[in-house]
């Protein structure tokens, strides 16, 4: 009898310990895998296609088509969701869902993220040496040029006469210029996306512009054509050549992998520094 029970214990905890799991946004698919836990996802979204093995997992939706029919088929133990979908979140909870919600806006939240979803997987050691390498990555921008404005643009077009979209003020972009010993060039306190045109970055003047382009081979667009519009702007980066392209998906996608932004980051600042 004894033996029954310790059998049945053991193989209660060992599915305890293996939660099925939904990730309903990229930056967090991609943490749960880095803290060694991508087997346990048995669903994610549609724009969750990092690492690889990602986009043959099960597709529950986008970012504002989430299908509750399709988690609820997926028999989750948990789900990961941004903070950003407050119906969702809601309907959640109306399902009584085993569900946690995160902020991963700036560098602060996505540690804080990192650690707190780490501990709902008994992966803390793991999560150390995540936050470890970002804290590493950012002390090695620092102080490589000073005082430059820098201006970050998100999905560059080569049509300027369009929305321009930047980056603000309390996204981690924000955090890693300010850590570098520089400034973003576009200054507000609005929390909504800043949009602005070609007369606005006329006006800011930045030293250094870097366009945020992961789609551009997709579309077929090459760099000299996407910096072209950019160098007839006349600003300080048009004017000593500063205007650089990063051409990979995870910038743009606030999870661990912000290191290797911040990589490419601290090479655009020593080909400034080094001009």
């Amino acid at each position: 009898m004894k033996k029954y029970l310790l059998l049945t214990f053991f193989i209660v905890n060992l599915f305890a310990s293996e939660p099925r799991i939904i990730t309903l946004s990229p930056s967090l698919n991609e943490i749960v895998f880095a803290l060694g836990s991508g087997k346990n996802i048995v669903a994610n979204t549609q724009y969750c296609n990092y690492p690889l093995e990602s986009k043959d997992i099960l597709k529950v939706g986008g970012y504002a088509s989430i299908s509750l029919e399709k988690i609820l088929l997926a028999k989750p133990d948990l789900i990961l969701a941004q903070n950003y979908d407050e119906q969702l979140l809601k309907n959640l909870k109306k399902l009584n869902l085993n569900y946690y919600s995160f902020k991963t806006d700036n560098l602060t939240s996505i540690k804080t993220t990192i650690n707190s979803v780490a501990k709902l997987l008994d992966k803390q050691n793991e999560a150390k040496i995540l936050i470890h390498d970002i804290d590493k990555k950012l002390n090695e921008v620092s102080n490589i040029v000073q005082n430059k404005d820098i201006l970050i643009v998100i999905s560059p077009r080569t049509d300027l006469s369009k929305s321009i979209y930047v980056t603000g003020n309390n996204l981690y972009f924000n955090d890693i210029i300010k850590a570098s010993g520089n400034q973003n060039a576009f200054k507000s306190k609005t929390l909504a996306q800043p949009v602005v045109n070609v007369e606005k970055i006329i006006k800011m003047n930045p030293d250094i512009i870097i366009l945020l382009a992961p789609y551009i081979h997709e579309n077929n667009i090459t760099f000299d054509e996407l910096k072209k519009p950019w160098k007839k702007i006349p600003t300080k980066a048009s004017k000593s050549g500063n205007i650089y392209i990063i051409d990979k998906e995870y910038a743009g996608i606030p999870s661990h992998r912000v290191k290797y932004f911040m990589e490419d980051f601290k090479d655009i600042l020593l080909n400034v520094r080094d001009k």
